[in-house]
C-alpha cells in the first residue's frame, strides 16, 4: 500500500540516508537492516492487550468485558466471534454472545448454532445468546445486552454487527453510534487478508470513522479500531 511505502521510504531515509560505504556488501547487508527496523517499527503495536488480564481487571470491578466484532460483509465476523468465545470459555470463563447483527437474514440463526455447540461443549451457565429478532437497533441492543450481563454476572460480552462497506456513511454512523453507546473495551475489525490493499483501505475508513462519530472529547475519550483478527 502507498502509505506503508511512504513511511519506510522516511524511516530508512531518516536512519540511513547519507551514509557511505566501502563495499557493496556493506550497502546491501544495511539496506536489509534498514528494511527490518522499518517493518518492525510499523508492526509494533503502540500497546499490549492481554485479554485474559483485562478480563480479570473488569471482574474486579464488578463489571463484564465487552468486545465488538466490525468489518465488510462475509469476511467470517460471526465465526471468528465463535473462535474468541471458545478460548475464553477455555479459560473458565462465562461469556454472553449479543446477536447485534439486527439486518442479515439468518446472521441470528448462525449465532445460535455456534452457542449450542458451544454449550454442548461447556454447559448453557457457561454460555449464552443474547438476541431480540431483526429489525432492532444494534447499539440500544447492545446496551440492553450489557446490563443483563452485569446483572447475571457474566465475565465477558461478545457483540456481533452487521457487515457494513466502508464508504457507506449510514451504516458507518451506526457502528460508531453502537461504539459511542456502549464503550466497549476493545473494538476489533475482521478483514479478509487476500483482499490485498483493500483491506487497508478498508481498516483506515473504519477507523477513521469511530474517530469522528464515536469519540467524545469532553469525556477525553477516542475510540479507534484496537486490533484485527
Amino acid at each position: 500500500a502507498s502509505p506503508t511505502k511512504r513511511v519506510i521510504s522516511s524511516g530508512i531515509n531518516a536512519e540511513y540516508g547519507g551514509k557511505s560505504y566501502s563495499t557493496f556488501t556493506g550497502l546491501t547487508s544495511t539496506a536489509k537492516q534498514a528494511l527490518s527496523d522499518a517493518l518492525t517499527k510499523i508492526l509494533s503495536p503502540k500497546h499490549r492487550v492481554n485479554v485474559l488480564r483485562d478480563v480479570m481487571e473488569a471482574k474486579s470491578k464488578d463489571r463484564p468485558y465487552v468486545i465488538t466484532f466490525c468489518g465488510v460483509n462475509g469476511v467470517g465476523k460471526s465465526t471468528n466471534l465463535a473462535k474468541v468465545c471458545f478460548w475464553l470459555l477455555d479459560n473458565g470463563y462465562r461469556v454472553l454472545v449479543v446477536g447485534g447483527d439486527t439486518f442479515r437474514a439468518g446472521a441470528v440463526e448462525q449465532l445460535r448454532t455456534h452457542v449450542v455447540r458451544l454449550a454442548n461443549l461447556y454447559s448453557e451457565d457457561q454460555v449464552q445468546l443474547y438476541e431480540r429478532g431483526y429489525g432492532k437497533d444494534p447499539a440500544g441492543l447492545a446496551f440492553e445486552a450489557i446490563k443483563y450481563a452485569k446483572e447475571r454476572r457474566y465475565d465477558v460480552v461478545l457483540v456481533d454487527t452487521a457487515g457494513r462497506m466502508q464508504d457507506n456513511e449510514p451504516l458507518m454512523r451506526a457502528l460508531s453510534k453502537l461504539v459511542a453507546l456502549n464503550n466497549p473495551d476493545l473494538t476489533l475489525f475482521v478483514g479478509e487478508a487476500l483482499v490485498g490493499n483493500e483491506a487497508v483501505d478498508q481498516l483506515v475508513k473504519f477507523n477513521q470513522s469511530l474517530i469522528d462519530h464515536s469519540s467524545n472529547a469532553a469525556a477525553g475519550t477516542k475510540s479507534v479500531i484496537d486490533g484485527i483478527l
